[in-house]
């Protein structure tokens, strides 16, 4: 318990100091991506002590998906996160493990971790990801936290292979279509949202997960590595994108 109070204490810290590194007027945003970095880093560190104590060592996976998977944590933003079970488990018909779940989700709140969990089995996965673009993009980001690393590697496995690069562009292109009516598509909005607007952070995301799907990379860099971008468009990319971020975690 000793360990876990340190490891709460730290995320709890840092949290405290990623706010005031965002109310400094001279911040940057190099300087905020290496914080929610940090931050992520720590959620991590809590996570792996929380899931430990709840007793998970019977197969399961802890992965963090959407923004999280990134690597990256605003400090008020959710922490989604994937429980993967087995096939064979099932919380409605174990007792003990639905009694795993609870006491990890309900120590994660206690413990300042706004989560977001779901909890799926590899074949549940696949089937929402089919059914549901919002779901295919959030597993797309996955990222190992702890648990049994062997169930996480097929599962990235079976969702690559199931991944139809051409139809997950389309359904993203309309998605942004759709997002750019809602938000108004000009230049002159008055109240312009930095997150969903046109040309704001979600168009951004949305590059790097259409490249990710085809397997084309997953960074800026290996985008200009792909020859898909020079190295001037990627620096003034990363520029932008960092002012965003600032702009996002200050509103």
């Amino acid at each position: 318990m000793a360990d876990l109070s340190v490891f709460r204490d730290a995320y709890r810290q840092e949290k405290q100091a990623l706010w005031a590194h965002i109310a400094n007027s001279a911040a940057n945003g190099r300087g905020l991506k290496r914080s929610l970095m940090r931050l992520a880093t720590l959620a991590d560190k809590l996570l792996i002590q929380l899931w430990n104590q709840a007793g998970f060592d019977h197969g399961e996976s802890l992965i963090a998906v959407g923004g999280f998977g990134r690597g990256e944590l605003f400090p008020s933003s959710d922490l989604d996160v994937l429980v993967l079970l087995p096939e064979h488990a099932n919380p409605d018909a174990s007792e003990a493990l639905k009694n795993r779940l609870e006491s990890f989700i309900g120590s994660c709140w206690d413990s300042g971790l706004e989560i977001g969990s779901s909890v799926r089995t590899l074949k549940d996965c696949l089937e929402e990801s089919a059914k549901d673009i919002t779901v295919q993009t959030s597993l797309l980001e996955s990222r190992y936290i702890t648990g049994s690393k062997s169930l996480f590697e097929a599962f990235q496995s079976s969702y690559q292979a199931a991944m139809d690069p051409h139809a997950f562009f389309v359904a993203k292109s309309l998605e942004l279509q759709q997002r750019h009516n809602k938000f108004e598509n000009t230049p002159y909005s008055l109240e312009p949202n930095c997150k969903e607007s046109p040309g704001g952070l979600r168009d951004l995301q949305i590059i790097l997960w259409v490249t990710r799907a085809a397997g084309l990379g997953s960074t800026w860099d290996d985008l200009a590595h792909k020859g898909l971008a020079t190295p001037l468009e990627v620096k003034q990319i990363k520029r932008n994108e960092a002012v965003l971020s600032l702009i996002r975690a200050r509103l």
